[in-house]
């Protein structure tokens, strides 16, 4: 008898258990699928059409996280006319929208100016820092993240950045001679700097870690030197000179294509990167730049320079985490 009521105190107990294990082992994928994009002043080309194009295409890819550069609505639908900023439905929008393509959760990066970037995902997403930088030497023009995904046991830093886009530095009194002087290549030099030295550079074993790092980094790597033709030593290089000089980071599609040139915008050029550290490149199974029938054909407004449906295109990366 007292077996018998032994047995009727673990049932239950085993059971919960079986059941919580079930009910993690759905919860998580076997593949986590990172989707990065720069979509162009918070999807401009689609936000009159209530972003639906936009949501159709996200839901097409099924990602579980997605790094959204660019994240806020600027511009008037088809014109080079700001928006008032009551008019603006991104960033603050971004909790709406991100449920259309299955997203619970959304966390935005240091938000200095109309060019944030912002993290959505299936699952809980913890701010570990928003970078903005330091007046007046250190501004990190676009803001940054250190972001932290907890999926399936496993520890995921997520690091987002979008680098001052000009040849001449920020703030720079003669423009046309800081320009003259590689102004602009230095300044992203120092964002990188910044951004990294309150990151990966904190974490000692970051190497043995899971760190990805992702944005429009407006500058060139010398691994892509065979298409620019541009001396090593040259300024445009500084920025990723910097990353695979200082940083176990690897930069995930030239590792992945060796012998290819996979260009980010729709002239001869890659300023887009996924980078990750050896551990998470190991997990690794899929990484491309998405050239489909929507993000394939990059088309120039007829009157200025905004582009359909971005004035770049995306990049998708799929880790194994079983």
């Amino acid at each position: 008898m007292k077996h018998l009521n032994f047995f009727k105190i673990l049932l239950p107990v085993l059971l919960l258990s079986a059941f919580a294990t079930s009910a993690q082992a759905r919860q998580y994928p076997d593949t986590l699928r990172v989707l990065y994009w720069n979509i162009q002043n918070g999807m401009w080309a689609d936000q009159h059409n209530d972003y639906d194009n936009f949501v159709a295409w996200v839901r097409k890819y099924d990602p579980d996280v997605c790094i959204w550069c660019e994240a806020e609505s600027r511009y008037i639908s088809h014109q080079n006319v700001k928006m008032k900023e009551e008019d603006h439905y991104l960033i603050k929008g971004w909790g709406e929208l991100a449920a259309r393509y299955g997203h619970q959760y959304w966390e935005h990066g240091g938000h200095r100016d109309g060019f944030p970037q912002v993290v959505t995902s299936k699952y809980p997403i913890e701010v570990v820092s928003r970078i903005v930088g330091e007046e007046p030497d250190q501004v990190v023009t676009h803001g940054a993240g250190h972001f932290l995904l907890k999926i399936a046991g496993r520890k995921i830093n997520i690091v987002t950045l979008h680098t001052w886009p000009q040849k001449f530095g920020y703030a720079a009194k003669d423009r046309k001679a800081d320009a003259a002087r590689n102004g602009g290549d230095a300044y992203r030099l120092m964002e990188m700097k910044y951004i990294c030295s309150h990151t990966i550079s904190q974490d000692k074993k970051a190497d043995k870690h899971l760190w990805l790092m992702a944005g429009d980094f407006n500058a060139r790597s010398i691994k892509d030197k065979e298409v620019y033709g541009w001396p090593d030593d040259d300024s445009r290089y500084w920025v990723h000179n910097y990353i695979l000089e200082n940083t176990p980071y690897l930069d995930v599609i030239r590792e992945r294509y060796p012998d290819q040139f996979h260009e980010t915008v729709s002239w001869p050029s890659r300023i887009d990167f996924i980078y990750c550290t050896p551990r998470l490149y190991d997990m690794i199974t899929d990484a491309r730049v998405v050239r489909d029938e929507w993000t394939g054909n990059i088309v120039k407004h007829p009157k200025f320079a905004f582009k359909y449906p971005s004035d770049h295109r995306p990049i998708l990366v799929d880790i194994r985490l079983r």
